[in-house]
């Protein structure tokens, strides 16, 4: 415990400045370098899919990092199709050891006793989302540093949970939302932030379509009594195992994901709420559109959606299907549009990198993971923490009650409710979890 302690207050006092300096020579010169185990943070994961340990991965290239533990329901699984590469948490282990050449690292089925561990500093929580907020909080209350994948919760309520008690444990949180971290789309934020197009007028906001067609199996089987299913169901309804929609395609039924829509809306909407200023604020009126459900037997998420909002100003957005993938942005001047590898303005210029767009600098990451390390240390915000992504996130949320209920909902983004609206807010407050699971 004392030696955790001593660990705890170096990584406090340790200045950003001590990260760069020569004691720490970086992985592309000597492989992992040097770095004292006393010095290194020690990190574990829970959700050891392929996303997960596609992060975990990133936090196996840092020098000042050590990977630990992994965490799974599932000993060995695979992706989508149950052929291809072995995942779960054995592999993961294996990974973690063929990294720094020695065995596997320590494994767990449940993620509590992952997050009781008194040696660990943070936690990656990569698991389905109807699990992040309820293994991101225990995470919290273990006194950990969480590295959460987006959508940052499932439900708003727990967003609400998380980004709250995130602020009460002084804790530093990371939302995956890599995007922030990227500098093509850092620098569509400065050009538009620095009103170099103008007055904003309306953003569109593109995401993908979603799927009208089982991605495998559909054949229903009983698991309900298996350990490994009935954990990795934990909250949501005991719903038949269908390999079309458990690892990675759980995302188009409502159970676990939300579709599409709650997919992609904390990368590309999150950019948008970053260049209106609106990371802590919110639309003042939403309203679904033209949402089709998906025609598939294992999924119901919709496969084309539209959420169109109304921010401070008249500004209008539209977020859905129906948009080019990607954001854009369009004031009285000009506009601006950017996706992964890719930016476009009315004026060619502004696009280009080296182009300066002004004395407004948006928040600057040289990598997520990295971000969140730093972080860690200096005890700095990571540059998408959980109050960000959760807001990020709120018109989709808000885009499925009006779906639901078929109506426009005026929104209070400083309340956080639906204004005069008694069933909207039931229905958005909903979690539904099956027993014994809560928010504690």
């Amino acid at each position: 415990m004392n030696i955790q302690t001593n660990r705890r207050r170096f990584l406090k006092t340790t200045t950003l400045a001590a990260v760069a300096a020569p004691t720490i020579v970086p992985n592309t010169v000597l492989g992992r370098a040097k770095v004292a185990p006393s010095n290194r943070i020690t990190v574990g994961l829970t959700g050891s899919g392929s996303r997960g340990t596609g992060v975990m991965n990133s936090f196996l290239r840092e020098a000042d990092t050590q990977v630990i533990a992994t965490c799974d329901p599932y000993t060995v699984h695979h992706r989508g199709t149950g052929r291809g590469r072995q995942l779960g948490r054995q592999p993961a282990a294996e990974a973690v050891g063929k990294k720094y050449g020695s065995k596997p690292c320590d494994t767990y089925e449940d993620f509590r006793e992952l997050c009781a561990r008194k040696d660990l500093d943070a936690i990656i929580v990569a698991t389905p989302d109807h699990w992040h907020a309820l293994q991101t909080l225990e995470a919290l209350r273990n006194g950990k540093d969480v590295y959460c994948e987006k959508p940052v919760t499932h439900f708003f309520a727990e967003g609400v949970a998380v980004y709250k008690e995130a602020a009460k444990r002084k804790a530093v949180f990371q939302t995956g939302s890599q995007q922030r971290s990227d500098r093509r789309f850092r620098h569509a934020v400065e050009v538009v932030l620095n009103g170099v197009i103008g007055k904003v007028k309306s953003v569109e906001v593109g995401l993908p379509r979603g799927h009208d067609n089982d991605n495998g199996d559909s054949k229903q089987h009983d698991y309900s009594k298996r350990k490994d299913y009935q954990l990795w169901t934990g909250p949501a309804p005991m719903l038949p195992y269908v390999n079309a929609r458990h690892h990675w395609h759980w995302r188009w039924h409502l159970a676990y994901g939300g579709g599409q829509l709650m997919d992609w809306i904390g990368h590309h909407n999150d950019i948008c709420h970053w260049m209106l200023n609106e990371d802590n604020g919110g639309p003042t009126r939403v309203e679904a559109k033209n949402f089709r459900l998906s025609k598939a037997k294992s999924y119901n998420s919709p496969t084309e959606y539209e959420v169109h909002c109304e921010y401070a100003g008249g500004i209008k957005t539209s977020i859905g299907s129906h948009n080019r993938m990607g954001v854009k942005i369009t004031g009285e001047d000009g506009w601006v549009y950017v996706t992964r590898g890719r930016m476009e303005a009315s004026n060619p210029a502004w696009a280009k990198l080296d182009f300066n767009p002004g004395k407004v600098k948006a928040y600057a990451s040289s990598g997520h993971t990295r971000n969140f390390l730093d972080c860690i240390k200096s005890r700095k915000p990571a540059i998408c923490p959980a109050e960000t992504a959760h807001r990020s996130i709120t018109p989709g949320h808000l885009g499925y009650v009006s779906h639901t209920l078929g109506r426009v909902l005026k929104w209070d983004a400083k309340k956080e409710q639906v204004i005069e609206d008694t069933m909207a807010n039931k229905l958005l407050n909903e979690l539904g979890y099956r027993k014994p699971w809560s928010l504690g």
